[in-house]
């Protein structure tokens, strides 16, 4: 299982705001993983859709597309902050 965090934006399009899943087989990247959420179609797609801009964090750590993910990490997934 992997614990996943959705904040913002995020949280509120997708009506969630955690859930833990069974990582997938083919599932090892960040990329892959959000490829495997955008294939849940909806909200879902258009969230994680190829132009959009997610922040990743894996154990608390900032990660980038090929970051690994694993069993028993909790992945959060967060627009990018602005400020004025």
């Amino acid at each position: 299982m992997i614990k996943i965090l959705y904040f913002a934006q995020f949280r509120e399009q997708l009506g969630i705001d955690s859930e833990q899943i069974q990582l997938p087989r083919h599932v090892h990247t960040v990329e892959t993983l959000l490829a495997y959420l955008r294939g849940r179609g909806g909200n879902w797609t258009e969230v994680f859709g190829a132009d959009a801009v997610v922040c990743v964090a894996v154990n608390h750590a900032m990660v980038a597309g090929q970051g690994t993910v694993a069993v028993g990490d909790e992945i959060a997934f967060f627009p990018p902050v602005t400020g004025g």
